[in-house]
């Protein structure tokens, strides 16, 4: 099975369609799989429910998708720094679900393990806890959970192979591998691709058996989200 395509238009071929639920890689703009996302933007996709830890910025990240208006809904732990998700959301326009950052990680990291739900202590008494069901369990009041699965899972990685192994680098790492994991479909984009056996075993963070296509998405601009410079004495 050849896994390596190339360009983001050609993996997205044939799999994306109106309405399914997309996770999406990506803490602020570090980690993002952003050719993906440009042809995501392009193939005209709408109604869609994104799972990722934020919304991006406005003019980067799943800023594009939102700007275009092909965003129904967002499953996120954070959404500021964006005008245009306030503005969609705040006029009706945009459903949100808001997940404390560890229970999405949880979330995701469970649909991924096949665990329909679990139960946790985070948001217990508070506007998150509504509507859900609710335990004791040693005497302590528990909310359920649900995993989450996606249509397609959207990854950045750093290295990869052709068979698909995933090596991330530093931060960039964030919800990559767990969302890799929670795809029906998982779509990697990596910035460099080696033959097998070129990967060391034992620094392999996404074996290849969760990853069903591949792309080389260098150069990339490495955008920064916030630059601050302090000044020197």
């Amino acid at each position: 099975m050849n896994k390596v395509y190339p360009n983001a238009k050609a993996a997205l071929d044939g799999i994306v369609r109106d309405n399914m639920m997309v996770m999406c890689g990506g803490f602020g703009l570090c980690g993002l799989p952003e050719k993906l996302i440009d042809a995501l933007m392009d193939s005209g996709v709408k109604g869609l429910t994104c799972v990722s830890n934020n919304a991006g910025v406005d003019g980067a990240g799943l800023g594009k998708l939102l700007e275009t208006r092909q965003v129904k809904k967002m499953i996120s732990s954070y959404v500021g720094e964006n005008k245009i998700f306030a503005k969609q959301y705040l006029a009706g326009e945009l459903e949100l679900e808001f997940n404390p950052q560890g229970t999405m990680a949880e979330r995701i990291r469970a649909g991924g393990a096949g665990i329909p739900a679990f139960f946790t202590k985070t948001g217990v008494g508070t506007l998150i806890a509504e509507g859900k069901e609710e335990r004791v369990f040693n005497g302590e009041r528990y909310i359920m959970e649900t995993g989450l699965v996606a249509d397609i899972s959207l990854v950045k990685a750093w290295k990869a192979d052709t068979a698909g192994n995933l090596i991330y680098r530093k931060t960039a790492r964030n919800f990559n591998p767990a969302m890799a994991t929670a795809g029906k479909i998982t779509i990697a984009e990596v910035e460099e691709i080696v033959e097998p056996g070129q990967l060391d075993p034992d620094n392999i963070h996404t074996p290849g058996i969760y990853v069903q296509r591949l792309i080389c998405g260098a150069p990339y601009n490495k955008v920064i989200e916030n630059r601050t410079v302090r000044k020197r004495g």
